[in-house]
């Protein structure tokens, strides 16, 4: 299989986040409770990852890369949890456009530290002149967005 497939799959990716902080505010206030509104969305996802786990169990991990994992690789899950609660939470105060921007604005701009320094093992990208326009045009972007 070709690699044709990956930009159109992040950009489906990108739609359903848009998607999500408003969903999540609804399951919120259908529940009342932001903590079990979280408990549902997790609990969901979890069932979902272990169905295909157990449909797709191999590769199975191997000891070598257990022993070799930085300490921070487990936790993208409780990063991803921070994102999923602020928009159950946030997403109904903001709006989802400037709620969606800024999340996409800020995981830009992290994302070119991130890719500049090489952290979280990332191959280097160094950071020029273009990645600083659009990083630029970006908060310009959620800056008219966020106007009311």
């Amino acid at each position: 299989m070709g690699n044709g497939w990956i930009y159109p799959f992040i950009v489906v990716g990108g739609v359903l986040q848009a998607m999500g902080g408003p969903m999540n505010n609804q399951l919120k206030n259908s529940v009342s409770n932001p903590w079990f509104a979280s408990v549902i969305s997790f609990g969901l996802v979890t069932m979902l990852f272990i169905a295909l786990f157990a449909i797709l169990p191999r590769p199975l991990p191997t000891a070598e890369g257990l022993s070799t994992m930085p300490w921070w690789a487990p936790i993208g899950g409780i990063v991803g949890a921070v994102a999923v609660y602020a928009g159950l939470t946030l997403v109904q105060k903001v709006g989802a456009g400037p709620y969606t921007g800024l999340t996409i604005t800020a995981a830009l701009i992290t994302s070119l530290a991130i890719d500049h320094f090489g952290m979280f093992n990332m191959e280097v990208h160094p950071i020029n002149a273009w990645r600083i326009g659009g990083a630029l045009l970006m908060v310009g972007g959620i800056a008219l967005i966020a106007r009311h």
